[in-house]
């Protein structure tokens, strides 16, 4: 099965409408994943076979009259990585909380897997990882900044902060898919930042195309489905994920006497109250019973 990660800004005029069209084509071709749909442009993953995948793109290229193909980031799993097939429609397709940053009118200028490491290599350029700080955790390009966020709408407040003392030193910016560290590069910008590049595809197309003797990428990646975390290969890695709390979880986590499969981890376990927790519990034990049926359990993640 192929999974495909893509994205772009642009002008929707009638994104709700686009939203319904969407959702009826995917289904007709029987993929599963989510898309994201905004007045600023289209998101997603969606998993399905190849055939089916090139055709939905096909259909998306001519229905929004785009001038060039839906580049996406190809990938291979054994089984689907998701559950369903979920169009959505949202204020913004990646959540910076700032709408009137466009990045299909100013953003900063694309740098390639070629020619990223010696970019990220210069001292005096200031890497910034876009993601979240439990995405970090899982790995990471060496020497680039944590603005230490859960979520992307707190990036705004991080890059104010240094906008006030590094305005003038060039930025390496980037994120898994491409997304966040485009927005981001038009919101540093709009900041008065003047030389601001982002690796274009993401991470995962720097895995995609670079040689093993020449990536710089320490650890795995996370990604948003039941994969967790791909390697430097791109096959799935050896991260789980908490059901309480999302977050990924190691071997020494899930190790950890905090750590009970479908209801806690080490992150959590001290937010976790005692109704929850036997929801939690209750939706674990009908998932072990599901599996001894030889059955999928489908219900609230």
């Amino acid at each position: 099965m192929k999974v495909v990660s893509f994205y772009r800004f642009l002008d929707l005029p009638e994104p709700g409408e686009f939203r319904s069209d969407l959702q009826r084509v995917c289904e007709q071709y029987r993929l599963l994943g989510t898309v994201l749909i905004a007045a600023e442009g289209i998101n997603g993953t969606v998993a399905g076979d190849e055939k089916s995948l090139r055709a939905v793109f096909e259909w998306i290229e001519a229905r929004l009259s785009l001038p060039t193909p839906v580049e996406g980031r190809w990938t291979e799993a054994s089984e689907a990585p998701f559950r369903r097939m979920r169009v959505r429609l949202k204020k913004e397709i990646v959540a910076l909380g700032r709408p009137d940053i466009l990045p299909h009118m100013k953003t900063g200028t694309y740098v390639s897997a070629e020619e990223w490491n010696a970019l990220i290599e210069n001292p005096d350029v200031l890497v910034i990882d876009t993601r979240n700080h439990y995405e970090i955790e899982v790995g990471s390009f060496p020497r680039a900044l944590d603005p230490q966020t859960d979520s992307f709408r707190q990036f705004p407040e991080f890059a104010e902060e240094l906008a006030k003392t590094s305005s003038d030193r060039p930025l390496a910016m980037f994120c898994t898919g491409g997304i966040r560290c485009e927005k981001a590069t038009a919101l540093m910008l709009d900041l008065g930042f003047d030389e601001v590049y982002h690796l274009q595809g993401g991470i995962l197309k720097y895995l995609e195309d670079t040689p093993p003797e020449q990536n710089r990428w320490k650890g795995e990646c996370f990604v948003f489905d039941t994969r967790v975390a791909v390697d430097r290969d791109l096959a799935e890695g050896g991260y789980v994920q908490c059901h309480a709390c999302r977050r990924p979880l190691s071997t020494e986590d899930v190790a950890s006497p905090d750590y009970r499969e479908g209801v806690s981890c080490p992150h959590c376990i001290g937010d976790l109250d005692e109704d929850r927790a036997a929801r939690l519990e209750e939706r674990q034990r009908q998932v072990e019973l599901a599996e001894k049926r030889g059955e999928k359990h489908i219900g609230p993640r």
